[in-house]
C-alpha cells in the first residue's frame, strides 16, 4: 500500500486549521472577546496561507499556471486590505478541493519499490563441499550454482543443471505457459519456480539479468512518465485571466481596491478546485463498485480523449490458458478413442498441457467415466507413457517422436502455429493435438466497437509472444497492426512512439508490460497476477473482463460531463456575482458567502458522479 504523500497530509492539515480558525474567529466575534477574534484567522492565513502561496510561487517559477492562481491572488489582496475572513475562507477552499484530489494520487516511485521488492535479497549457492549455502544477491557470479526451492521466484538468469519442473515466466516473456524445465533449459530471473527444487548454473550476473533490465527500463519510463495538463487547469486557465481584468476594471473605474477584492473572493475557482475532485471522488467509488481500482485520478479525466488503443496480447486478449483447438486423428483411430486414452493418461500428469487436454476430453460426448492407468511414467525430456485398458500410450512431441521413429515422419500432417503433442498407440501413430491460447468471448465486439462508439482511430497488439501466434489472434478479433516478439524495451520504445503522435492507452498483465503501462498516457492493468503491474498502471481490471474495459470508458465520459457540468455552470454563477460585486453590490466577506452557496450547488451536481447509470456498456 502506498503511504500517503507528505503534500496530502499537508493540504489535510490546512483544511482542517483554516475549519477550526474560521470556527474560533466566529466563536470569539460574538462573544465578549472580540477583540481576539482577529488572532485565530491571522493563525490561517500564517500557518496555511503561507505554504499554499509558496507552493504556488514554485508552480509559477515552473511556468505552471492552473485554477488555483486565482485564490493565491485573493490570499495576497485580502491580507493587504485587512480583509482575514475573506483570505481564510479562501485557505480553506484553495486547501480542501487539493486535499480531497490528493488523497487518491499515488507516489510513482512506489512502481519500483515493488519491483525490488518482489525479488529475492538472497540466493542459495551450493559451495564446494555440495552444502547450501545463503549468500546475498549482489555475492553471486556468473558460473555459480544456485538452487531455486520450490515456489521461489529465481534470482538470476541461468541454466538448469539438476531437476525437472516448470517455471512460470508468462508476466516476463508474454508466452502464455508455463514452461517445463530440465538440464539444459534456459530459466529467467523473475520467473516463479514450480513444485519441485531445481540447481541452475548462473550465466548473467543479477544486476545483468532479465529481470534487473526490466527495472532499468522501468527507471527511465518513469522519469518519461507524461505530463497530463488536468480539466481544472484547462479551464482555470482560461477563467483566471477574466477574472483579474474584470477585478482590476472594477478597482480602476470605481477607485476602490476592495472591489478587486470582492471580484476575486466570488471568482474563487470552488467549482474547479472542489466540484471536479467531489465529482473524481464519485467515480472511483463507482469505479471501484464495478470491479475497477483507480489508482492515478488523472486517468479518469483522460481515458476518454485517447485515440490509440495498444493491447498486449496473454491475458488481455486472451484467458492466458492453453485449449485444445484440434485433435486430428490418423485414418486408423477414432477421435473418440485417441481422447479416452490420452485423458485416461494425463491425469497424472503435471505437464502444463495435460489441463487442457482433460478439458477437451470432457467435452467429447459419450466419453463417460475414464479407465485406470498403469505403469504411467513421465521420463523427462521424452514425453508421457502407460497403460490404458490393454494399450501402450505415449504422448510426446513432434521433435521427439521423429528423433526416435523417423519413419513416421510422412504420416504427420503439416507443421502450424500454436503449441501440438502426438499421441502414439500401440506404438503407432494416432494423432497430432494442436494448443492455442484461448481468445476472449468478447474480444473481436469489443475490439469493433471501440471506433464507432469512443473514437479510437487505431488499435495495436504489442507482444512478447511469437509472431504466429499474435497474428491468429489478431485475425480472430480484427486488428490489423501487430508487433510480436516485442521485448519490455521495445514494448517501451512503441508506447512512447505512438503517445507522441495521440493519446495513448495501453492494456497489458505482464512484469514485462510495466515500462509499457507508464509510459502510455492511460495504463490498465489486467487484474492481481503482479503487484508491478498494478504500481505501473493508472487502473487495474480486477476480474480482466473487457466488458470492465469499456465500463471504465463510460466512467470516464459521464465523468467529464457531469465535471463540466459542475465546473461551467459555477463559473457561470461566479461571473454573475463577480459583476455584481465589481459594480459595489457584494463586499469581499458576503462574496465569500456567496461563493460558497455556488459551491454547494455543483458539488451537489457532482455527488451524482457516484450514482449508477441504467447500463455502462455499449457492444
Amino acid at each position: 500500500m502506498t503511504m500517503q504523500a507528505p503534500g496530502s497530509r499537508l493540504q489535510t492539515s490546512i483544511a482542517l486549521l483554516a475549519v477550526v480558525g474560521i470556527a474560533v474567529h466566529l466563536a470569539l466575534r460574538w462573544s465578549s472577546a472580540s477583540e481576539w477574534a482577529v488572532w485565530p484567522l491571522l493563525v490561517v492565513l500564517t500557518l496555511g496561507g503561507i505554504p499554499l502561496l509558496l507552493d504556488l510561487g514554485e508552480k509559477l517559477v515552473r511556468g505552471v499556471f492552473g485554477s488555483d492562481l486565482l485564490a493565491g491572488i485573493s490570499i495576497v489582496t485580502s491580507v493587504i486590505l485587512g480583509e482575514y475572513l475573506a483570505g481564510s475562507l479562501v485557505v480553506l477552499m484553495l486547501s480542501g478541493g487539493e486535499a480531497l484530489e490528493a488523497y487518491a494520487v499515488r507516489n510513482a516511485s512506489s512502481v519500483l519499490a515493488a519491483l525490488a521488492q518482489r525479488m529475492p535479497s538472497v540466493a542459495h549457492r551450493r559451495a564446494a563441499s555440495n552444502q547450501l549455502e545463503e549468500v546475498s544477491l549482489a555475492s553471486v557470479r556468473i558460473g555459480d550454482t544456485l538452487v531455486v526451492f520450490p515456489h521461489e521466484i529465481c534470482p538470476v538468469d541461468g541454466t538448469v543443471i539438476e531437476g525437472h519442473g516448470i517455471m512460470d515466466e508468462s508476466y516476463l516473456t508474454g508466452e502464455p505457459y508455463r514452461i517445463s524445465k530440465a538440464p539444459g533449459a534456459t530459466v529467467l530471473s523473475g520467473a516463479i519456480n514450480g513444485d519441485t527444487a531445481l540447481a541452475i548454473r548462473a550465466d548473467r550476473l543479477p544486476e545483468d539479468s532479465r529481470y534487473a533490465r526490466i527495472m532499468q527500463v522501468m527507471r527511465e519510463s518513469e522519469q518519461s512518465r507524461p505530463r497530463l495538463r488536468r480539466l481544472g487547469d484547462q479551464l482555470g486557465a482560461l477563467y483566471t485571466p477574466v477574472a483579474v481584468a474584470l477585478g482590476l476594471l472594477a478597482w480602476t473605474l470605481s477607485g476602490e481596491p476592495v472591489r478587486f477584492l470582492a471580484v476575486l473572493v466570488v471568482a474563487t475557482p470552488c467549482p474547479l478546485l472542489i466540484a471536479i475532485p467531489v465529482a473524481i471522488i464519485g467515480a472511483i467509488s463507482l469505479a471501484a463498485r464495478r470491479g475497477i481500482i483507480i489508482k492515478d485520478p488523472s486517468v479518469l479525466e483522460t481515458i476518454d480523449t485517447c485515440r490509440t488503443a495498444i493491447f498486449d496480447k496473454t491475458g488481455t486478449l486472451t484467458y492466458g490458458q492453453p485449449e485444445v483447438v484440434a485433435v486430428e486423428v490418423s485414418p486408423q483411430h477414432q477421435i473418440h478413442q485417441v481422447l479416452r486414452l490420452v485423458a485416461s493418461l494425463e491425469r497424472y500428469s503435471k505437464h502444463p498441457l495435460a489441463a487442457a487436454l482433460l478439458e477437451r476430453a470432457s467435452r467429447e460426448p459419450g466419453l463417460g467415466d475414464l479407465p485406470m492407468a498403469q505403469e504411467v511414467r513421465e521420463p523427462p525430456g521424452e514425453g508421457l507413457k502407460g497403460r490404458v485398458e490393454g494399450h501402450r500410450v505415449e504422448v510426446t512431441s513432434r521433435k521427439k517422436l521423429l528423433h526416435v521413429h523417423p519413419e513416421l515422419e510422412p504420416m504427420l500432417p503439416p507443421m502450424q502455429s500454436g503449441l501440438e503433442c502426438v499421441v502414439l498407440i500401440d506404438d503407432q501413430y494416432a494423432a497430432t493435438i494442436r494448443f492455442r491460447d484461448r481468445p476472449r468471448a468478447e474480444g473481436a465486439a469489443f475490439i469493433h466497437h471501440l471506433g464507432p462508439r469512443h473514437q479510437f482511430r487505431r488499435v495495436l497488439i504489442v507482444s512478447g509472444d511469437r509472431e504466429s501466434e499474435v497474428r491468429y489472434l489478431a485475425e480472430q478479433v480484427g486488428i490489423t497492426e501487430i508487433h510480436a516478439g516485442q521485448t519490455p524495451e521495445q514494448k517501451l520504445a512503441i508506447v512512447q512512439a505512438e503517445s507522441a503522435q495521440a493519446r495513448t492507452v495501453f492494456l497489458g498483465d505482464g512484469i514485462n508490460d510495466a515500462p509499457a503501462l507508464t509510459a502510455a498516457t492511460v495504463g490498465v492493468a489486467f487484474g492481481q497476477n503482479s503487484d508491478i503491474t498494478t504500481e505501473a498502471a493508472g487502473a487495474i481490471i480486477m476480474d480482466s473482463s473487457l466488458r470492465k474495459v469499456d465500463e471504465f470508458l463510460h466512467i470516464s465520459q459521464r465523468l467529464r460531463a457531469i465535471a463540466l457540468q459542475s465546473a461551467l455552470g459555477g463559473m457561470a454563477a461566479s461571473v454573475v456575482g463577480m459583476i455584481l460585486a465589481a459594480l459595489g453590490y457584494l463586499p469581499p466577506v458576503m462574496g465569500a458567502v456567496v461563493q460558497e452557496v455556488i459551491d454547494v450547488v455543483v458539488v451537489v451536481n457532482a455527488l451524482r458522479m457516484a450514482l449508477p447509470p441504467g447500463s455502462l456498456t455499449d457492444y
